[in-house]
Order: structure tokens, then sequence, then C-alpha cells
């Protein structure tokens, strides 16, 4: 599973920007990333939360929804930037509406529907990706 070969090569601080349209993918990749950290496949959209978390392995996976974050204000309310850390790895859905804030250095994951079933997904990154 792709998800799962990304999150093995995932390092403490790397942060990963998910480009793509509702329904494309982005929960279900996490979901593999999560399994390659080592904290299982139990992962949800975090549409309503905003925010989830997933703990215990020696990174954490904190993965973000930005689809309603319309201005630097809303991004502030989120905690994101208090999330950064050596021992985290940040996965944001809907990363369009904050790419002015991002860090350089991100991870883009950008998902385009070929099919009902079927997508091409493109990563760029460093040298790992």
């Amino acid at each position: 599973m792709l998800g799962e070969e990304i999150g093995k090569k995932l390092r403490g601080g790397d942060i990963i920007a998910f480009e793509g349209g509702l329904g494309c993918g982005k929960t279900t990749i996490t979901r593999g990333i999560s399994k390659g950290l080592g904290l299982g496949d139990e992962v949800y959209s975090p549409t309503f939360a905003l925010v989830n978390e997933y703990r215990g392995g020696q990174l954490s996976l904190i993965h973000f929804d930005m689809y309603r974050i319309l201005s630097p204000e809303d991004l502030e309310t989120t905690g994101f930037f208090d999330y950064m850390s050596d021992d985290s790895v940040l996965a944001i859905e809907w990363s369009e509406n904050i790419a002015d804030e991002l860090p350089e250095g991100v991870i883009k994951i950008s998902f385009e529907r070929t099919g009902d079933e079927t997508r091409k997904i493109t990563i760029s990154g460093d040298e790992r990706f």
C-alpha cells in the first residue's frame, strides 16, 4: 500500500500537504501512513473535529482538515503551529486553504481523479520521495 510505504519514510517534523477534491483518497492514504508509522490503521476523517491525534509510536501523527479554514486567524484557532515538533508528523487535508502559511520543505501529495475508482497520485518532496 502506497500510504504505508510513505509512512515508513517519514521523520519527525515532516509536514504532508494533501491536495485534491472531496472523496479522492486523502483519509485513506493517511490510514496507510499511520500504519507505516506503527500507529495502526484506525484513522478517521478530521472533518468535524478539525484535528485528530494518533499517538503511541515513536512518532505521533497529527491529522488536520483545513476545509473550513479561510484565514490566518482561523488557522491560529486550530493550534496548528503548536503541533509542529520533532516527534510528530503533520498530515493536512485541504492544504490549498493554508498554502501561504506552510513552511518550506513540505511533502506534497496531489490526487487527481482519473475514474470512479482510480486516481493519479503525485508526490513531491526531498530525496526520499
